[in-house]
């Protein structure tokens, strides 16, 4: 099982605040940190990750022991993340509606590849049986989604149809859901503060305390499917 914390922006544009929820982060059971590169992103944004502060991240995952992912927003964010060269890659559903060619440059990698799929409807003919290197990530591109959304959710999840959640819910029942019914990737954004109002990612994102639960109920779970 895979479970990402997505950091993204919720750095708040303090750059010093990133080594911290890396910490955070791994102390609450996620095998991966993620960050989305080319994403509001220009000088004086909130976002604004060059080369040298993309190395710095890195290091500090390796330094605790945690894998960095970047999800690929744009051309530029490809450029800076491809020199990271990091294990395995994002593609954001943005990115699947907006840049079709942008997808297949970062597939043709031959990284592994999580394909979140939410901008176009989980339509999974995007890329289906043509790239081995692609798993779909079932996602509801609302922010924050609530119970009334997730009526067409999947009823298992397999590594044929798809492979996991990112997930955009308060609390941590729509992750807990997706692993009852077989998920294997769970992405579930990450927060220190909840009230922050710098961006809307906060409140539908989970604490140390809430991530440390859905990594603890998780693995058990996944425990018992091996059953």
């Amino acid at each position: 099982m895979i479970l990402v914390a997505e950091i993204g922006l919720n750095h708040d544009g303090n750059f010093d605040l990133i080594y911290e929820m890396i910490r955070q982060a791994k102390n609450s059971g996620a095998n991966i940190a993620k960050f989305q590169v080319g994403w509001r992103d220009k000088p004086g944004e909130i976002n604004n990750l060059d080369q040298e502060k993309l190395f710095k991240i890195k290091e500090m995952c390796e330094y605790l022991e945690i894998e960095m992912m970047a999800s690929i927003i744009n051309e530029q964010a490809f450029d800076l993340v491809s020199a990271l060269k990091l294990k395995r890659l994002k593609i954001a559903s943005r990115t699947v509606k907006e840049k079709p060619e942008l997808c297949e440059k970062i597939i043709k990698t031959n990284k592994e590849v999580f394909c979140s799929l939410g901008f176009v409807d989980n339509d999974l003919n995007h890329f289906t049986n043509k790239y081995e290197n692609v798993k779909f990530i079932y996602c509801i591109s609302k922010y924050p989604t609530y119970v009334n959304d997730i009526n067409n959710f999947p009823k298992k999840f397999s590594n044929n149809t798809y492979f996991g959640y990112s997930d955009h819910m308060h609390g941590i029942s729509g992750c807990l859901l997706a692993l009852s019914r077989g998920a294997k990737f769970i992405e579930k954004h990450f927060t220190l503060n909840k009230t922050s109002q710098v961006i809307r990612d906060h409140t539908l994102s989970a604490t140390p305390d809430e991530f440390k639960i859905l990594s603890t109920i998780g693995r058990e779970l996944q425990k018992l499917s091996d059953k």
